[in-house]
């Protein structure tokens, strides 16, 4: 699938030697994460707030933990609508020596458009959708007193700390990959959501946790389809029900090294691949020399419908796709110039790129 990029290295550490040295390891306790509360509604929808919703399906989905898994401890960083502080979610997890992570949350876009399901582990984020997402989720650190120490400065809405943030190489980034890819599978194949998929991006508490961690997005309270099943009892219920089931799936490969292998071929862990958006602005039935545009800057040429076609910019924002398509069009011989769209270097409709992107 052109989304799609297995990453084979992780795969082949996997295969050869002890995924991050759990030979022995036993999944006995989890850390269940219902984001924001409190003071902190988090995303707002129309009818709902992502503090509710996301208390509502953690806490469903510690009861089939507990229920149909009694040999693992539940853990709640919240139970009720409090405010936690972000670097509390992250202590209550290390202190009690948890071995897995699962932050709830419930996604938000400026377009009623964008739907469907999410999952993210700590990483670099490649485009600039994952990194509002990021940004939406980190921003609870605002409403702390003295956030500024506490954070030893970083501040959520700066792009540029999150640079620093995601230098931290994560120790556990491939079972939190296969984590989350596994909860993609039961949210797209068990639930019959839509699968956004897997992606990586500078979460504040995944990055201070000290185990494989997750962060699910669980639908967009902006689109009304999507508000609609997280507000009700039965969609709460099938996603905390597919997030039972990936952790069980989790759990059995873990401790079993005989399955570790096999699953971990089966399961592909994935990140999505960076949408761009182009402006092309010119095409012939022959290939020209890229120095034939000299007064436009970073020409690409593709090949599409046996017409090579060239493009200026690399742009993950289609509202500075928008300026330079404008730029580009004030030079008269290029007045027709437009926006194109990528994916994985093939060319997608730009509709269906911005759904993708939230844009």
């Amino acid at each position: 699938m052109k989304r799609i990029l297995a990453i084979f290295g992780i795969i082949c550490l996997t295969l050869f030697f002890p995924m991050e040295g759990v030979s022995q390891q036993k999944v006995r306790k989890v850390v269940i994460d219902a984001g924001h509360g409190g003071k902190d509604p988090g995303a707002v929808g129309k009818y709902s707030k992502e503090k509710d919703i996301a208390l509502s399906i953690a806490l469903k989905t510690g009861n089939y933990i507990q229920k149909n898994l009694p040999d693992v401890e539940v853990i709640y960083t919240r139970k009720t609508d409090v405010f936690v502080e972000l670097h509390n979610r992250a202590r209550i997890a290390n202190d009690n020596e948890a071995d897995l992570f699962i932050s709830i949350h419930c996604n938000a876009n400026n377009s009623s458009k964008p739907y469907g399901t999410e999952t993210y582990v700590m990483g670099l984020h490649k485009s600039q959708a994952n990194l509002e997402v990021a940004k939406l989720e980190n921003a609870a650190i605002l409403k702390e007193e003295d956030y500024s120490d506490m954070y030893d400065g970083f501040d959520p809405s700066r792009d540029e700390d999150y640079i620093t943030l995601t230098l931290f190489q994560n120790a556990h980034l491939e079972s939190s990959l296969i984590l989350a890819s596994t909860v993609q599978d039961q949210f797209r194949e068990r639930a019959g959501l839509k699968d956004r998929g897997v992606w990586q991006a500078g979460f504040w508490v995944l990055y201070k946790t000290a185990m494989p961690g997750i962060l699910v997005e669980t639908g967009f309270l902006s689109n009304a389809n999507d508000e609609k099943y997280l507000r009700s009892d039965d969609g709460q219920s099938y996603i905390a029900s597919a997030i039972y089931r990936a952790f069980k799936e989790y759990k059995l490969m873990i401790e079993d090294p005989g399955n570790r292998a096999t699953m971990a071929i089966d399961q592909q862990p994935i990140v999505k691949d960076e949408i761009v958006f182009r402006v092309q602005f010119a095409s012939s039935s022959k290939e020209k020399s890229l120095n034939k545009f000299k007064e436009i800057d970073d020409v690409r040429v593709y090949r599409h419908n046996g017409t090579y076609k060239y493009t200026s910019g690399n742009l993950t924002s289609f509202s500075e796709a928008i300026k330079l398509q404008n730029k580009i069009r004030g030079l008269k011989k290029y007045s027709d110039a437009f926006i194109v769209a990528f994916e994985n270097e093939e060319r997608i409709d730009v509709d269906e790129a911005r759904e993708l992107t939230g844009q």
